[in-house]
């Protein structure tokens, strides 16, 4: 099994408790392919700099999981027509321990702004 990333944009006007039941279905659904969950990082509510759909602003998550190659490429196909995801993105987590995470610097820079 191999370890991946993702990052959600979901929607807000469609989510309900700031996406929690959207991270347990997400977690049961990497857990029922025989995955496991690593961490789970709400990075919480952020304006977009263009409308997406015709929204100004997304409730951000980000996943880090290790699955097999099959179920990480269906991903994208299973969450494609999900009217609660406005934008999503699964890469190949292959980092050395010691670097921080994407998700790390951004809440890096919004306490020093």
């Amino acid at each position: 099994m191999k370890k991946y990333e993702t990052v959600f944009i979901l929607d807000e006007r469609k989510i309900q408790d700031e996406g929690k039941s959207f991270t347990e279905e997400f977690s049961s659904v990497i857990s029922g392919a025989g995955g496991e969950m690593v961490s789970v990082t709400p990075l919480g509510r952020k304006q977009f700099a263009r409308e997406i759909k015709k929204r100004k602003a997304g409730v951000y998550y980000d996943f880090v999981f290790s699955v097999n190659e099959d179920l990480a490429k269906g991903l994208n196909e299973k969450y494609k027509l999900d009217e609660r995801i406005l934008r999503m993105q699964v890469f190949v987590y292959d980092r050395p321990e010691n670097q921080i995470k994407a998700s790390e610097v951004i809440l890096q820079k919004e306490t020093t702004i």
